[in-house]
């Protein structure tokens, strides 16, 4: 089992810890404790390094396997020891970049929610860009445009970001928590991470974020299509 350190500090930018566990066919470690997202909810993992006895072993991806999340490194220095001590860094810029975008998807999100009652039926992001994908009927120039401008308004706000981890039956009194058509939540999660954005949105989530929505900077919607008869897609990007 791994410490999660980014469910509660999405602002750790390096940590220590120890290996508990190595496979070498994949050139995985597992850590005691990481600051590393392992991706998921539409957002890509981290990438970084490990150094551990005066080798930096780059980190080029993640996966979280039950409690535990699996670093893959990349070289071909010999793997550590198990109870090695580790110094992990994340690359920072990529790392912040995404928790910009992760927030501005939920701003995005909160405002078709409160303002037009539309449900997501699918996402992605890629750093300072992403689409969301909505329950409308019909998008248009004037519509698109209307969402930008409440988007932006909410960034002026300065809206405060929670995070909180409460156990399961109490955070599923909260209404509206999964704002997906389908709740993606497996039924096996006894705690589930909760961001809010205050005043504006609360949903279950498992990424990473900002604390204030003026971090986001501006967004930008620059493109929407129609991918059904009820599912638009709506493109942006992050300034």
């Amino acid at each position: 089992m791994s410490d999660l350190l980014y469910q509660t500090d999405s602002y750790l930018k390096d940590f220590d810890a120890v290996v508990i566990a190595v496979e070498a066919e994949a050139r995985t470690v597992i850590l005691d404790r990481t600051a590393f997202y392992p991706g998921g909810g539409g957002q890509p993992c981290d990438t970084g390094r490990l150094t551990i006895g005066g080798v930096a072993y780059p980190v080029e991806r993640l996966k979280k396997q039950g409690d535990s999340v699996h670093h893959f490194l990349g070289g071909d220095a010999s793997l550590p020891a198990i109870r090695a001590a580790a110094h992990g860094q994340l690359d920072w810029e990529h790392r912040y970049q995404l928790m910009r975008t992760h927030t501005a998807m939920h701003i995005l999100c909160g405002v078709i929610f409160r303002d037009y009652s539309a449900s997501v039926t699918g996402g992605d992001m890629q750093p300072l860009k992403g689409r969301m994908d909505f329950e409308f009927e019909t998008m248009r120039a004037e519509l698109i445009h209307a969402i930008e401008t409440a988007v932006n308004r909410e960034v002026q706000n300065a809206r405060e970001i929670r995070v909180n981890i409460l156990p399961r039956a109490e955070a599923f009194k909260i209404p509206d928590l999964i704002r997906t058509k389908i709740n993606l939540l497996p039924e096996g999660i006894a705690q589930v991470r909760t961001v809010e954005i205050v005043g504006l949105d609360l949903q279950a989530d498992g990424g990473t974020h900002v604390k204030n929505t003026s971090e986001v900077g501006r967004i930008r919607v620059v493109d929407y299509k129609s991918k059904g008869a009820i599912n638009k897609r709506i493109y942006v990007e992050v300034e």
